[in-house]
């Protein structure tokens, strides 16, 4: 008999993590390491909201708390949807999990059976893919390349779904490319949705204060509302309020839902951390100036990035509308020999050799489903995006052929 289970040999680690882990094995070793991998701000979590943690120790909030969420943050949570998204929810539509990860999860394993389909456009999260597979679902990926500005098409939409599909997963801005939809846009997805009521809609935001250039976000429950009660929609405080340790997120759809993922919550983690769910009332109903000055850096570090990487030959990088992440194209690369004498055959080969040879983390495109390309996040200083850029740079003036 088997020790480990065989849900195992449907997933892999996470890439992101993977690369991340190195980078920080090679700075331990000394290394000179720019990781441009991870996925958070570099900003500190706002003092008002670190103070708000402090005084719930203070208080004595360190107890269990309902399965999921708080009384208090799921008010806060229903009055943010209002203002921010025009939606209206009750405290019963709202489940908070420890972090957007978990509450997606929550909804997959209470939601799917084996054979149950789920559209995902690629690029995709890396976590959507084996998280749907651990609940016993089937994945369908869609791409959706550069030259559609890395948005699912309806056509493509109408043509993917099945009888068998269950979900269909949006992120937009998207993770990794930063591509946003807008009302229009979704407009012409919740058509085709509308012709098919066995299709719900996981609609992934947690990106959503982080919009460039006048992009105006808008989530498809929003833009239609006869899809409210077949969508769940995901957010959370981890990248806009630089709280990604702090492990909150949250979401809010139909109470049969709702009610089905506390019931996987309550067998899994419990509820939150208690201090953290307070810090998060505190992030979603104090003060809210600093969101602006950060999209603000957020969309210069974006121009630089973009910038500096259109210098490199071999490379093309789309200027995405939100997110902190660009995804550029190394088609032009594949088949060349680095100064170190690695072939770059694929992304993956791509993104060792710039490490090892250049010390810049990247995550190759295969892990979020279309290559050749890699993700860079620039959530990170502006000199040493510029180093890393130059770097780049420098490792692909030395590919021959």
């Amino acid at each position: 008999m088997p020790f480990l289970s065989a849900a195992l040999d449907r997933v892999k680690p996470s890439p992101t993590i993977a690369m991340t882990t190195r980078a920080m094995e090679m700075r331990a070793a000394g290394r000179d390491v720019i990781g441009l991998s991870a996925g958070e701000p570099d900003f500190d979590t706002p003092d008002h909201i670190r103070e708000a943690a402090i005084r719930a120790i203070r208080e004595g909030r360190t107890r269990y708390t309902a399965v999921d969420g708080i009384p208090e943050l799921k008010q806060a949570i229903c009055a943010k949807f209002a203002r921010e998204n025009s939606l209206d929810y009750a405290p019963s539509q709202i489940s908070v999990g420890t972090g957007g990860k978990q509450v997606i999860y929550n909804a997959l394993m209470a939601t799917l059976n084996p054979g149950d389909e789920v559209i995902i456009p690629a690029p995709y999260w890396v976590s959507y893919p084996d998280m749907v597979l651990l609940a016993g679902g089937t994945p369908v990926p869609v791409t959706a390349g550069p030259e559609q500005g890395f948005r699912l098409m309806p056509d493509q939409l109408e043509a993917a779904i099945t009888p068998r599909t269950k979900w269909l997963i949006l992120c937009s801005p998207s993770n990794p490319s930063g591509a946003g939809y807008d009302s229009a846009q979704l407009r012409a997805l919740a058509d085709v949705l509308l012709r098919h009521p066995h299709v719900r809609v996981l609609s992934d935001d947690i990106y959503e204060h982080l919009v460039f250039d006048g992009f105006r976000f808008a989530t498809i429950a929003q833009v239609e509302p006869r899809l409210k009660d077949r969508t769940l929609t995901v957010n959370g405080v981890s990248k806009a309020y630089a709280m990604t340790g702090w492990r909150i997120g949250y979401a809010a759809g139909p109470e049969e839902l709702i009610r089905a993922m506390a019931r996987i919550q309550s067998q899994s983690t419990s509820n939150p951390c208690s201090i953290s769910q307070w810090a998060a009332v505190a992030a979603l109903t104090g003060p809210q100036d600093f969101l602006e000055p950060n999209r603000t850096l957020f969309q210069k570090r974006r121009d630089l990035v973009v910038d500096l990487l259109n210098q490199a030959p071999g490379i093309a990088c789309p200027r995405p509308q939100g997110a902190f992440y660009v995804y550029p194209s190394i088609a032009d690369c594949i088949g060349a020999v680095s100064r170190g004498g690695r072939r770059i055959d694929s992304d993956t080969a791509f993104a060792e050799a710039l490490l090892e040879e250049t010390g810049v983390a990247v995550v190759p495109g295969e892990a979020f489903g279309l290559s050749p390309a890699f993700r860079v996040s620039y959530a990170t200083g502006e000199d040493q995006l510029r180093e890393a850029c130059l770097r780049i740079r420098s490792f692909c003036e030395g590919l021959s052929r």
